[in-house]
């Protein structure tokens, strides 16, 4: 049985360092609050069941502004008077439906790549606590008025960065047995005597602090353009119509499949998922489920767009193509446009659907069924 995986933001500090007016976490970033870009990077990983998330008092109205319309997020709890308190805050919101794991992240590190919470889990199945880290290259001096002091080695040090992972019931009895506040949960489990793996960090997981940092985000935030692909087909069987695009197409024959078997929003949305490189409709919707049985297309269709919104994408161009020697496509194509876009958000003239035959050739050709392809492009800015 699969381990259940919460998040925990800490995002009720000032960040009077950063400059800008705002706190950090809800200063703009690329056209967005720095916040809502890390919650994004942690609900892009499918691991994750929710997020609690710990705000200032005052920052009600913002949060709620920043969080509009994002998935699985729990009603946020009010941070205490130190970093310590605030997580305290945070893991006792979450113990009322406790997962089995705990991800406790900064608010202002939006830059989290995925892989790092799987080396997180991977190395909690050997510690009840583990964090990534980099190793420090830059040698170490202790300086004293401004001028150097003393070397200092740097052999074994490393810098630390969030999310710091643990085991769920560890860290909480941890929390409440510290008798004074931690720089970090690592800190304080250690000092508790609870082991915590050292995984691999990424330079570009760094903090937003100081206005350099800000300048830095803006200066390496690169536009992410992706294609994606896909390929479906059904075989005919009995019937009197078939779906294509959301569309209902009278017809001799309907489409054989385990839902609706609409063979072009499949396509579609397999194109979708690709482009993410989140695999697959069968991945996400198994057709040995029976709650699948006989579905609607435009749930797989709506899934793979909640999955892009998330993830922080746009959808620039749709373009599918059917295959089959009947029905004809034609007349039905500008209704299938229309659907496609009220399902994706995005306007007619970036959708196309469009139909050709394979000159009778092969299963198409023999009219034992109909195929269909798609390309997807999306962008992050």
């Amino acid at each position: 049985m699969s381990k259940t995986v919460s998040a925990l933001i800490v995002a009720a500090g000032r960040g009077t360092r950063a400059g800008g007016g705002l706190p950090k976490q809800y200063r703009p970033l690329k056209g967005e609050p720095v916040l809502r870009h890390t919650l994004r990077a942690l609900l892009s990983h499918g691991a994750l069941r929710d997020i609690q998330v710990v705000i200032h008092p005052d920052d009600m109205a913002l949060y709620k502004a920043v969080t509009a319309g994002m998935p699985r997020l729990r009603p946020p709890v009010l941070g205490g008077d130190t970093r310590s308190a605030s997580v305290l805050n945070g893991l006792e919101a979450l113990a009322a439906d406790a997962p089995d794991t705990v991800l406790i992240h900064d608010a202002a590190r939006p830059f989290l790549p995925p892989v790092i919470i799987d080396r997180l889990l991977e190395a909690l199945h050997h510690a009840p606590g583990a964090f990534p880290a980099l190793p420090v290259v830059d040698a170490l001096w202790q300086g004293k008025e401004g001028r150097a002091a003393a070397p200092r080695s740097r052999e074994g040090l490393y810098r630390a960065q969030t999310p710091q992972a643990f085991d769920f019931a560890t860290i909480l009895s941890a929390h409440h047995s510290a008798e004074e506040p931690a720089d970090d949960d690592v800190a304080l489990a250690v000092a508790q005597g609870i082991q915590v793996a050292i995984v691999e960090g990424d330079v570009c997981n760094y903090k937003l602090t100081t206005p350099q940092d800000f300048a830095r985000a803006k200066r390496e935030t690169k536009m992410d353009i992706r294609t994606g692909n896909g390929f479906d087909v059904h075989a005919f069987t009995k019937g009197n119509h078939i779906t294509l695009c959301g569309i209902d197409i009278p017809h001799s024959h309907a489409l054989l499949g385990h839902s609706d078997a609409d063979v072009a929003m499949h396509a579609i949305t397999d194109a979708l998922f690709g482009a993410l490189a989140e695999g697959d409709i069968g991945q996400w919707f198994p057709p040995s489920e029976a709650k699948w049985k006989g579905a609607a297309s435009d749930i797989f269709l709506k899934k793979a767009v909640e999955r892009m919104a998330v993830r922080g994408f746009t959808i620039t161009h749709i373009d599918c193509t059917i295959i089959c020697e009947a029905p004809k496509i034609g007349p039905h194509s500008a209704p299938m446009r229309q659907r496609i876009s009220e399902i994706t958000g995005i306007d007619l003239d970036r959708i196309s659907v469009k139909a050709t035959t394979s000159e009778k050739l092969g299963f198409t050709g023999r009219k034992e069924g109909i195929a269909a392809m798609a390309t997807a492009t999306l962008v992050k800015l």
